[in-house]
């Protein structure tokens, strides 16, 4: 143990624009951050009003859909696996298992979701992430969440 602290990684906005096809508006994440390899990371959401799924959900009192709560999880595990392989080749992450899901409390404009996820396991190209929804230091919503990596073909 040499005694130096382990400096962990950040991704912005652009970096994971080439990393997730995800576009405005189904990309969920602003910033990942404290990226430690593919073990683990926390994926930043900035909750704003202006949000096209809160002119229905609901009108009168704003709630994020807990659907998003899970796919913004799922992007953010998925850009520290492609973050983590540090590959030239475009890779695209595919969604295959929602498990254990539960929400706890309501996620509103104005919130700073942070978005924990910390791999399980990885076997080939399929990896499972234990994840939890952070709202000022309380869990709002924990999954666990499994997704393949597979490299873009030109078939």
């Amino acid at each position: 143990m040499t005694g130096q602290a382990e400096t962990l990684d950040t991704v912005d906005i652009l970096r994971i624009l080439k990393l997730l096809p995800h576009r405005y508006p189904l990309l969920l994440i602003d910033k990942i951050i404290d990226i430690d390899g593919d073990r683990s990371a926390i994926g930043i959401k900035n909750v704003t009003i202006n949000e096209p799924h809160f002119q229905g959900h609901f009108p009168e009192r704003p709630v994020m859909p807990g659907v998003l709560i899970i796919e913004a999880m799922a992007q953010t595990a998925g850009a520290i696996c492609l973050h983590a392989s540090r590959s030239d080749k475009p890779s695209l992450v595919y969604f295959m298992t929602i498990d254990e899901a539960k929400f706890r409390k309501p996620v509103v404009p104005g919130d700073r979701l942070e978005l924990h996820v910390r791999k399980q396991k990885q076997r080939g190209n399929i990896w499972r992430f234990a994840c939890e929804g952070i709202v000022d230091g309380a869990k709002v919503a924990e999954a666990v969440v499994q997704a393949m990596v597979n490299p873009v073909t030109d078939d």
